[in-house]
């Protein structure tokens, strides 16, 4: 990938459906997502979709699913697939991994083989659709086979719009993407790179908090227009968090062209906007 012929890096990027027309998530919470995101585009995107889309706007896409076969029931799509497919696009994808969390040993084998076999550059979670409580020591072996292989690891928070709106938000737990969990695996894992996904709304205090505290923490600016971002975010964005914030979409529920725009009329220092655009996750992501 030459990123010096980019413009930008989405960090947040959603494969939603293989080659065989297996979707990540079950028909009626796709239509709860789409819903609450007001989703335009197409819902749900292959691996060649999305290098298309993103190589017309000369922009990098981190791609990736999430495996939450056990807390939901619904197969995941292949993290495998989708890398080795995003590898005959590597001029504009960047393939992430997801295992479930629930899987024990056999997915703390699964991580270190997507790294070594198939190329994945790291690791997203959703602990709330996922069903896990990120801090509990019981996960602890996943990320210390992430830390191993010095990749770093997206973790959602804040609410959700999967299951937004249905009963029980199909139960859907909100307070397992709280990012005060994520505090204590950045404290016991300090050389893991961690991206807090989304301005974390309710917690969104807690998530600059922690950013600021822990070196080894980034946020992702993904999922909520930039004219909807609460105010201390924009301020630390441009201030004290102007090397540490990451542009990303969450496409296909809200697109990079959007965003960006929105982006645009952000009161922020004209240095600060490359860093967020592309510099950060140049660094971060060691390209």
């Amino acid at each position: 990938m030459n990123l010096d012929a980019l413009d930008a890096v989405d960090v947040h990027v959603h494969v939603e459906a293989d080659a065989h027309g297996h979707c990540s998530l079950d028909p009626e919470l796709l239509d709860a997502s789409a819903g609450y995101f007001k989703a335009g585009e197409n819902r749900t995107p292959t691996v060649e979709d999305i290098a298309a889309y993103y190589r017309e706007r000369n922009t990098a896409a981190v791609v990736f699913t999430v495996d939450a076969t056990s807390a939901t029931g619904h197969p995941a799509l292949s993290s495998e697939e989708i890398a080795d497919r995003a590898a005959a696009h590597a001029d504009v994808l960047i393939p992430f991994g997801s295992v479930d969390p629930h899987g024990g040993a056999a997915s703390v084998r699964r991580i270190r083989s997507l790294v070594a076999d198939h190329g994945v550059r790291g690791f997203k979670f959703h602990p709330s659709l996922q069903g896990f409580e990120p801090h509990d020591r019981r996960f602890y072996p996943l990320y210390e086979a992430i830390t191993e292989l010095g990749v770093p690891v997206v973790f959602h928070t804040g609410q959700t719009g999967i299951g937004a709106g249905l009963p029980g938000g199909r139960g859907i737990k909100l307070r397992y993407s709280d990012p005060m969990l994520l505090d204590d695996v950045a404290a016991d894992f300090a050389e893991l790179t961690i991206v807090m996904a989304h301005p974390s709304v309710p917690w969104q205090d807690a998530a600059i908090s922690i950013a600021t505290h822990k070196a080894n923490v980034y946020i992702d600016l993904s999922g909520w227009s930039p004219k909807y971002f609460p105010p201390q975010l924009v301020r630390a964005a441009g201030r004290w968090l102007s090397d540490k914030v990451l542009f990303g979409s969450d496409y296909p529920v809200l697109t990079p062209d959007r965003w960006r725009r929105d982006f645009a009329t952000l009161n922020l220092p004209d240095e600060v906007r490359p860093r967020i655009l592309k510099d950060n996750a140049r660094r971060l992501l060691g390209i």
